[in-house]
């Protein structure tokens, strides 16, 4: 049943189409499965594997990770603010055995784009909106910087989305430390031999969960020592 999905999910994401969940509400039977078909999908559409998204609503985990689309989509349901960190040189599994920031040489202020294949949108059956790349519609970034730790539990940060006030707020990662996703993170992505190239980037989770746009079409993040990031996005 997995490869029906992976074709199914592959048309969405070409044409903007999108599926029933009800249709397909037994196809994924476990994370193992949602993973199979994030692989398939991301290999039918040529995806180079380089951006990830992975995150955990506990340090303890379960930690959750997809490939992110290169391209950013349509039909966006809000946003997600983020820092993304960047990883300094080629990883395998060797790699993935080490602790938390060691292979990370660069951090940014992000901005995650929300969306569906599924007519439910983020009422769909949890496996499948992890399946379907845990509703990711792309990643922008800011501009990159050194990395260092920061006092991120009380980092202050604005969203400002049009026509809507302004959200300020201090710290809010669900993690209190975005690098604590990276050795989770680089095991899941180098597993079965697999490996990441210098550059790669995975974005950490996001701070005080999902921003609606609500219409919204532009947007600007600024995050107190990462940065200001202006950004445009179809509703």
């Amino acid at each position: 049943m997995l490869k029906p999905l992976i074709t199914a999910l592959t048309r969405c994401h070409r044409e903007g189409t999108r599926l029933r969940a009800a249709d397909w509400q037994h196809a994924v039977q476990s994370q193992a499965d949602a993973y199979a078909v994030q692989d398939g999908v991301a290999a039918a559409l040529g995806w180079p594997m380089d951006r990830w998204k992975s995150g955990a609503a506990r340090r303890e985990g379960p930690y959750g990770h997809s490939p992110v689309n290169p391209i950013a989509g349509t039909h966006l349901l809000g946003v997600e603010v983020e820092v993304a960190l960047r990883l300094a040189r080629d990883a395998g599994p060797a790699e993935a055995q080490g602790e938390t920031d060691g292979p990370i040489d660069a951090m940014c202020v992000a901005v995650e784009l929300i969306a569906s294949r599924w007519e439910e949108g983020l009422a769909a059956p949890e496996l499948l909106r992890f399946a379907d790349f845990q509703s990711n519609a792309g990643l922008l970034l800011g501009e990159w910087l050194p990395y260092r730790p920061l006092d991120w539990a009380r980092l202050p940060w604005q969203l400002s989305l049009e026509g809507q006030p302004e959200i300020a707020r201090q710290g809010g990662h669900s993690l209190a430390d975005p690098a604590a996703v990276v050795p989770h993170w680089l095991r899941h992505a180098t597993r079965e031999g697999r490996g990441l190239k210098a550059g790669s980037v995975v974005t950490t989770g996001a701070w005080a969960g999902l921003h609606p746009l609500g219409g919204a079409t532009s947007g600007e993040l600024v995050m107190e020592g990462l940065g200001r990031l202006s950004f445009s996005a179809t509703a």
